[in-house]
């Protein structure tokens, strides 16, 4: 069945009878387009088939395409917990501001499909930044950038997509370098190692290291980042023996969780187990003993895509990557005293 699409654009479309008479409404695929929760699932999803399959771009968003000035950015993000995440969205928003652009958000966690969300959010901007591993898929995020201009932050690198990073893999290399040389053997990473995502590359570094010491790479210990997982994590541990001398974190917040758990048990951090973690969040120094860890520019990650989206949407050229610095910030959890930090390119 023939049916047309908006104004100008018609789409093939097979179901029931029902199906059909409220598909003589382009009201009717506005509102499927949307999730209007008045039309039938079965109607939605060949609405969102028929879309996805022509690479249709919801009419507002194509009438500011076609030449009407910039007036929203699109950031996605899998969650807003933590400091990371919260300062990549800061940096992107004020940067965006200062570029006289408003700023449409959508958290999208990845463990959620919500590729209609994101499709909507394409509806309403001329231009879209994924950030981290979200729900957006990496063959969503390729479709999506035939069609408008889109960055991605701290993800896979794309074909075609300028991508944005913070250096990961020496950094993780030369801090677990670091750890060896203070005489530690039995070294594991904490972390999900998602494909394409930093903290696989800094699981990547962290291998490298211990390669290269001649020591056994132990699998990534898959868990959550977070500081509830990080207690359970410090319990277990103990429980078990303390086999390992030294912990290198995929980021700050189960980093602090383990120093602080680990202590309330009785272990004596770093002396008889030394715990590093990325990010640099301010709590980190005041800990005791301070963690040392990696400090990178997040809120300048959020800033850079916007501007690069904004030179896209103005027919300029932005750079296809762009890699920042990290520097290693040396306190006291892995061994040693404060050190003057020192930037990795």
């Amino acid at each position: 069945m023939r049916k047309r699409l908006h104004r100008s654009m018609w789409i093939q479309v097979e179901g029931d009878r029902h199906d059909e008479e409220h598909l003589r409404s382009t009201s009717t695929v506005s509102r499927a387009l949307r999730g209007d929760s008045r039309i039938r699932q079965s109607t939605r999803e060949r609405v969102e088939r028929a879309a996805a399959t022509l690479h249709y771009v919801p009419q507002a968003a194509a009438q500011r395409l076609a030449g009407s000035p910039v007036r929203a950015l699109g950031v996605v993000l899998p969650h807003i917990e933590g400091t990371y995440y919260a300062e990549l969205a800061v940096g992107f928003e004020t940067r965006a501001s200062e570029l006289d652009t408003s700023v449409l958000l959508l958290l999208a966690n990845p463990k959620s499909d919500q590729r209609s969300a994101v499709r909507r959010l394409v509806g309403q901007v001329d231009g879209v930044a994924f950030m981290a591993m979200s729900a957006a898929t990496d063959a969503l995020i390729s479709d999506i950038g035939e069609r408008m201009p889109v960055v991605t932050v701290a993800r896979t690198k794309l074909p075609g997509i300028p991508a944005i990073y913070a250096e990961s893999t020496t950094s993780a290399d030369q801090l677990t370098t670091h750890l060896i040389t203070r005489g530690r053997t039995r070294l594991a990473f904490v972390g999900q190692v998602d494909p394409g995502s930093d903290i696989e590359s800094r699981y990547q570094g962290f291998s490298a290291a211990l390669r290269r010491a001649a020591l056994t790479v132990p699998p990534a210990m898959d868990v959550a980042m977070d500081e509830d997982t990080g207690r359970a994590l410090a319990r277990e541990l103990v429980i078990g023996g303390l086999q390992y001398d030294a912990l290198v974190c995929g980021n700050d917040e189960i980093a602090v969780a383990l120093v602080h758990e680990l202590q309330e048990l009785g272990v004596d951090v770093p002396r008889q187990i030394s715990v590093v973690g990325w990010d640099d969040i301010r709590v980190s120094r005041y800990l005791r003993p301070g963690l040392t860890t990696v400090s990178q520019p997040v809120a300048q990650l959020g800033a850079l895509a916007a501007e690069h989206l904004h030179r896209l949407l103005a027919g300029e050229r932005a750079d296809d990557s762009v890699v920042l610095p990290t520097t290693i910030v040396h306190r006291q959890s892995c061994g040693c005293g404060a050190l003057e930090p020192f930037t990795t390119h």
